[in-house]
């Protein structure tokens, strides 16, 4: 790896091109190095688990009017199009829009992968528009793989090198740059067009973090998407020649100086060498449970704290110390009064840990659907007993949230519970039990169980049984064989009927 030092230039210290960090990710993406057997299989779990979140999602009405405008937007005479999840496979759409669409299913229930760091992110986000593009221009399932890996890549060495939130900047500011990059690597463009595609990314998709704090309404899946969609149509520009914002990192205008860490800021972004392989998509881990990452190991607290507890009226506190991170922006560090309201939106509860550990707690379980319903956030005890719970920043869970060391790097919490007679339970957990080095980890099989799991009900299993077939085969599909990566039910879904402006 090269640590790439990353600061604000004047105008007039002319930065040349090759020394700008969109040119450095661009010139990752255009490496034709290959990729690994271990990553390329990792490639095929992500596609199996983003197509199981996104079957859970299809009747959700977020998804529903995403997929009602994929389907007023046609493929370009001569060219394939792209599929969209729940639509027979020989409907096909424009690419930009299969990755609105798919994007948004895969995001709507905050369950597919994460990769946390200096900033946070989910990058199967990358996956759909990838994918999209690989459809629509014929491309083949190797070269599908090559643009996925490299989504990961640039993806990862962002969220490591360059914090976001602190600056209240969405995350999504990573993923355009990423899945341009990504759809770059996918189509074997020179680093000059990554480079301009990067650029235009970055600076059409940096918006603020209010998409994830106090009423958080259904962009926080629309938002990813977004990145997707406007990736592809960079691309799409830097291809007919058209450039970027430079330098869109580093200029004195730009990115770095007036939206992150202001002129005298600097950071270090870690990318592959020449012929190094790419190898980040490792790093990244699923989620077991619908909800925050931050929250995925506390709920596998709970569900073994829950008995020993027994009587939850016996509870008068519950702390969890925990990292920076989760306190500020899943705990009561927040300040947000809504992460304690029964009657606030999905989007809200499934960031608000107190409530989260509340559920789980009591249920010894969690489930996409039945731990948000409104019946369940309003039930009495479970009002109770959430109120009891808050978070306080501990900073040894800071530093280890932090730590470069995958063996110490930890997402988890000390929860101290207070009863009512004056007696205490303590008990902690690191990382979640589905994590690389959590007490299950996620292997192939768990991809497919919990594929077999989400899609239950909504594919018939013969549909099941097709796409998994077809995805565990992803870096040998032919061409005519990428559009077998979708799921359609029976009977195939339609639009909805619903008007807009399209």
């Amino acid at each position: 790896m090269i640590d790439h030092q990353v600061r604000v230039y004047r105008s007039a210290e002319r930065l040349a091109s090759q020394e700008q960090l969109a040119w450095k990710i661009a010139a990752v993406a255009a490496d034709p190095v290959a990729v690994d057997g271990d990553v390329a299989e990792m490639v095929i779990n992500r596609v199996i688990d983003n197509a199981g979140v996104a079957a859970a999602s299809l009747a959700r009405r977020p998804v529903v009017a995403a997929r009602d405008q994929a389907l007023r937007h046609a493929p370009a005479p001569g060219r394939d199009g792209a599929t969209v999840f729940g639509l027979p496979a020989r409907d096909r759409v424009s690419p930009e829009w299969a990755a609105w669409a798919n994007g948004v299913a895969v995001r709507e229930l905050d369950f597919h992968d994460t990769y946390l760091a200096a900033d946070y992110s989910h990058p199967g986000d990358n996956i759909p528009p990838v994918l999209a593009v690989a459809q629509h221009l014929g491309l083949d399932g190797r070269a599908l793989v090559r643009g996925i890996a490299a989504g990961y890549e640039i993806q990862v060495a962002l969220v490591r090198g360059i914090c976001l939130h602190e600056h209240r900047i969405d995350h999504i500011a990573h993923l355009g740059p990423s899945a341009a990059a990504g759809i770059g690597a996918l189509l074997g463009l020179p680093a000059e067009t990554i480079c301009q595609a990067v650029g235009q990314a970055l600076h059409t998709t940096t918006t603020t973090r209010q998409s994830r704090k106090g009423t958080i309404s259904s962009w926080k899946a629309y938002a990813p998407a977004f990145a997707g969609k406007l990736a592809v149509e960079a691309v799409d520009r830097a291809m007919r020649g058209e450039g970027a914002p430079a330098p869109a990192y580093e200029g004195e205008d730009g990115f770095i100086a007036w939206l992150l860490g202001g002129p005298g800021a600097d950071y270090t972004v870690s990318l592959p060498a020449p012929g190094e392989a790419r190898r980040a998509i490792l790093e990244t881990y699923t989620k077991e449970h619908s909800a925050e990452y931050q929250s995925q190991a506390l709920i596998d607290l709970a569900r073994r704290l829950g008995p020993a507890i027994g009587d939850f009226s016996r509870v008068s506190a519950i702390v969890l110390h925990t990292s920076h991170h989760t306190h500020n922006v899943i705990g009561s560090g927040a300040n947000d009064p809504q992460k304690y309201d029964p009657t606030a939106t999905r989007e809200t509860l499934d960031h608000s840990i107190p409530y989260i550990f509340a559920v789980a707690l009591q249920d010894g379980d969690w489930h996409h659907e039945r731990s948000y319903s409104p019946d369940r956030a309003t039930r009495p005890d479970t009002v109770e007993l959430w109120r009891k719970i808050t978070t306080v920043e501990d900073e040894e869970w800071t530093r280890r949230y932090h730590s470069p060391d995958p063996a110490e790097k930890a997402f988890g919490a000390r929860v101290v519970v207070e009863l009512v007679d004056g007696t205490t339970i303590t008990d902690e957990i690191a990382v979640a039990d589905a994590h690389p080095l959590g007490a299950r980890p996620f292997g192939r099989d768990s991809y497919i169980g919990k594929f077999r799991r989400l899609a239950e009900g909504v594919l018939p299993a013969a549909e099941q049984d097709r796409f998994l077939d077809t995805a565990v085969r992803l870096p040998e599909l032919r061409p005519d064989e990428l559009a077998g990566l979708t799921i359609t039910p029976q009977p195939p879904l339609t639009a909805s009927g619903t008007e807009g402006i399209f």
